[in-house]
């Protein structure tokens, strides 16, 4: 049985704040804001004319690493466009950790950027993601999770779009997402079974910030690693939620230590607490702990 958790960097991805390219005060500010990635957008945000203008300010801006160790991301537009090609060539320049294509609806999506990148000598670390964002995008989900699994694969990450989704299906945008949550689980199960990560959607009312801690909250229970967020007031309470807690951590722990011990090393199943523990889990528990003391580390770096 494959295991992907034992092959998956663990990068903590709780807060990812979308900053529009075309805002070089917003641009300026992000070397103060504890948010683990940053998603630079050339895309909506950013007004058919000043296109070329945001690309320049992103060009900028990777020439000053202002970063301090944050996961960079640069969403671009659909490569049917002149703008995607210009962005692509910008991605190439700046070298972020990923790029980040819009409503992804089919594998040849992923393929098609993938064979640019290895055309141009990109390095096998500049990975791609997928906006899923379109009623065929999820259709499609597991089959473009499966282009993960496919030589020189760079596909890493899932980011929902409810946004574009609420608009093309007319689902209205109701609290507590009732109507959309089936969609946004087969999203997340198709990033599981091909062991990428996959990302929450933006929550439109920075001010109401009761709504996001719930959505937060649905959204760690569904599964997903972390949120996309518009507002730096957002990222403590996604930082918060979708860190792994400390019951979670002392159990992981537990785990490790009881197959660690003499008598577990050839068993597959053991008892503790009264609870059957598979070995499975403990590369689970591994992840999990190796999650937490990195957030602790970066949060000991901070005081």
């Amino acid at each position: 049985m494959t295991n992907f958790f034992e092959n998956i960097p663990v990068r903590p991805r709780r807060s990812l704040l979308s900053v529009p390219a075309i805002n070089v005060r917003a641009l300026e500010k992000i070397r103060d804001l504890d948010c683990d990635a940053v998603i630079l957008d050339l895309e909506d945000s950013v007004a058919p004319d000043m296109k070329g203008e945001a690309r320049e300010n992103l060009g900028r801006l990777f020439s000053d690493a202002p970063f301090a160790g944050r996961e960079t991301i640069i969403r671009i537009n659909p490569l049917s466009t002149p703008d995607g090609m210009a962005d692509l060539k910008l991605v190439l320049s700046c070298r972020p950790d990923a790029v980040l294509l819009p409503k992804v609806e089919q594998p040849a999506d992923i393929h098609d950027v993938a064979d640019l990148l290895a055309e141009a000598d990109a390095p096998q670390d500049l990975k791609i993601w997928a906006m899923m964002e379109t009623p065929l995008g999820v259709l499609n989900a597991a089959s473009i999770a499966d282009a993960a699994h496919t030589p020189d694969a760079r596909l890493a990450a899932f980011v929902i779009g409810l946004n574009d989704l609420r608009r093309e299906t007319r689902v209205p945008a109701l609290p507590g997402r009732t109507y959309l949550v089936p969609w946004m689980m087969q999203v997340v199960l198709a990033a599981r079974a091909y062991g990428l990560d996959v990302i929450d959607s933006v929550s439109n009312d920075f001010r109401d910030l009761a709504a996001f801690a719930s959505e937060c909250e649905q959204g760690r229970a569904m599964g997903f690693d972390g949120k996309m967020l518009i507002h730096p007031a957002q990222i403590e309470l996604a930082n918060r939620h979708f860190a792994p807690d400390e019951a979670s951590v002392a159990e992981a722990k537990e785990i490790i230590a009881a197959f660690a011990k003499p008598e577990s090393v050839e068993l597959n199943v053991i008892n503790m607490n009264g609870r059957m523990i598979e070995r499975l889990h403990v590369s689970q528990a591994e992840r999990l702990v190796a999650m937490a003391d990195i957030i602790a580390q970066r949060k000991a770096k901070k005081t």
